[in-house]
């Protein structure tokens, strides 16, 4: 790792003497990692102005003074983790890591939809319109290009550690926007941009950036396990008294294994803790906990939900109802990703970065250059969770969702009062799932009906499916002068998808 060009600042702890560096020269801020007080740099002198809270500690193998490259273009930049940020929104809360560059300059890793996105600050053009001004799914222009915007929160600094370029005020709400943009990004990076915007200070400061894969920044120094010490993640359910074992720090929901509440855990171990009562516990078929390889990459099953969806695209068929269930896979530096069974077959889906680009009337979606036409429009429900997720799912969460295909291929959108989150993904072969998670005894419960065409159905004769398919168009005769009789009954009980396009709930987050 190459060492910051300029010279580093070092100097005692106002409250407690201890050493405090500053490694670049855009750095006014840091907090001892001593005593936790907040000291503010003028010129080469400390200022204390108060201490800071404890963080809540989180999953990431990332660390203070773990260091990796940034490839800019054909530009690799060495790095250092300098400091963190943790900030806290309505739904829980993410972090930001403080990364100073070779030359001293600063820039930012922070978790994204369950991934990182690495950004730089980008200076404003003008003036930059009020956090009001940006409707979630409205389309704008800020320094000349166009962006969806997917977040508008308010949030507020929850704690601090490090050296800081900035800090807000400790537990003053401010808002926080965010904006997405389709295709490659100026950043070097393929998948779309994102450009956060914080009001946390006049004028607000601006930073771009775009998706990373932690292998790809080459990081050393990370730690060694992902998970907390068990002593620390273990409290007693609100509801029932069990105890509850939180395996990644990061999550905001959990559910207790004795009753199947929900249990709100955004606040730390140490907060208030909120739950709610399920009913009708549903199994999942893979089992929490299962660990298996899903294209290439090893993933672990952390949590599960089961959700009902209501087709909103045809007024007639308003009472019909379907339903999927949702797998969240974490992988210790790719973070997570989804698995998702529908009744039309297995998907494996991510939350994208950038922004797709939907056509007027929404009857089709253009992402990377790919265009993806509308298969389902409707309104999404969580029934059911278990397990870990890293954002605050409740039961009874409703989102207004939108599926687009392409081939096997599909993009999902869904939309929440404050948040617009898109997914990206395909179709895989129930055989994969199970081959992925040694399921095979469970082959059968895992094959849906896109597992055999009606051209490959194995040891049936042409006189089988002859008989077959004259069956079939009997009571399609039969049904068709039926449903002429009860045109006004609003069910079609023909409808298969499920949602399998993924209804990811797009992590519930925009970080």
């Amino acid at each position: 790792m190459t060492e910051p060009s300029q010279r580093s600042y070092r100097a005692p702890c106002p409250g407690c003497g201890a050493p405090v560096n500053f490694l670049s020269a855009q750095s006014t801020h840091a907090v001892c990692g001593f005593c936790q007080s907040t000291v503010v740099r003028n010129g080469e002198t400390l200022a204390r102005i108060g201490k800071m809270a404890e963080l809540f500690d989180d999953h990431s193998p990332l660390q203070l003074q773990a260091s990796g490259v940034w490839t800019a273009g054909s530009v690799k930049k060495p790095f250092t983790l300098v400091g963190r940020l943790q900030y806290k929104y309505a739904e829980g809360t993410w972090t930001e890591w403080h990364a100073v560059l070779v030359d001293g300059t600063s820039a930012y890793l922070s978790e994204d939809n369950g991934a990182y996105v690495f950004s730089t600050p980008l200076e404003a053009q003008g003036n930059v319109p009020a956090a009001a001004s940006f409707k979630v799914g409205s389309s704008t222009t800020l320094n000349g290009k166009p962006y969806s915007v997917a977040s508008n929160q308010t949030v507020a600094l929850l704690s601090a550690q490090g050296e800081l370029p900035r800090l807000p005020q400790l537990g003053k709400p401010f808002a926080m926007v965010e904006l997405r943009s389709q295709g490659t990004s100026d950043v070097g990076l393929v998948g779309g941009e994102v450009l956060s915007i914080d009001y946390s200070s006049q004028p607000p400061t601006l930073s771009v950036g775009a998706a990373v894969l932690l292998e790809d920044l080459q990081l050393t120094g990370l730690r060694e396990e992902s998970a907390k010490e068990e002593k620390g993640r273990q409290f007693a359910c609100p509801n029932c008294g069990a105890q509850v074992a939180v395996t990644l720090a990061s999550s905001k929901s959990i559910t207790c294994a004795s009753c199947s509440s929900i249990i709100d855990v955004s606040g730390g171990i140490g907060g208030e803790l909120k739950h709610a009562l399920q009913d009708e516990p549903v199994a999942p078929l893979i089992p929490l906990g299962t660990t298996g390889q899903l294209q290439g990459v090893q993933w672990q099953v952390v949590g599960f939900q089961h959700r009902m969806g209501t087709d909103v695209s045809d007024p007639s068929d308003a009472d019909e109802q379907f339903g999927w269930d949702e797998y969240l896979l974490y992988n210790r530096k790719r973070g997570f990703t989804f698995l998702v069974d529908a009744t039309d077959g297995w998907s494996v889906v991510k939350p994208t970065t950038g922004a797709p680009v939907m056509a007027e009337g929404g009857k089709s979606a253009t992402y990377l250059g790919q265009r993806y036409q509308l298969k389902e429009n409707y309104k999404a429900e969580t029934n059911y969770v278990a397990g870990e997720f890293y954002w605050q799912v409740t039961r009874g969460q409703t989102t207004e969702n939108r599926d687009f295909a392409n081939g096997k291929s599909m993009l999902s959108l869904e939309k929440a009062p404050n948040e617009v989150m898109w997914s990206v993904g395909g179709q895989i072969d129930s055989d994969a799932v199970a081959k992925a998670f040694k399921l095979e005894a469970k082959k059968d419960l895992l094959k849906r009906s896109d597992a055999t065409p009606a051209g490959k159905l194995s040891g049936v004769g042409c006189l089988t499916i002859i008989v077959i398919l004259a069956v079939i168009l009997f009571f399609l005769f039969l049904m068709s002068r039926c449903s002429s009789d009860n045109a006004s009954s609003g069910t079609n009980s023909g409808r298969t998808s499920g949602g399998s396009y993924g209804g990811s709930s797009g992590g519930g987050g925009h970080k």
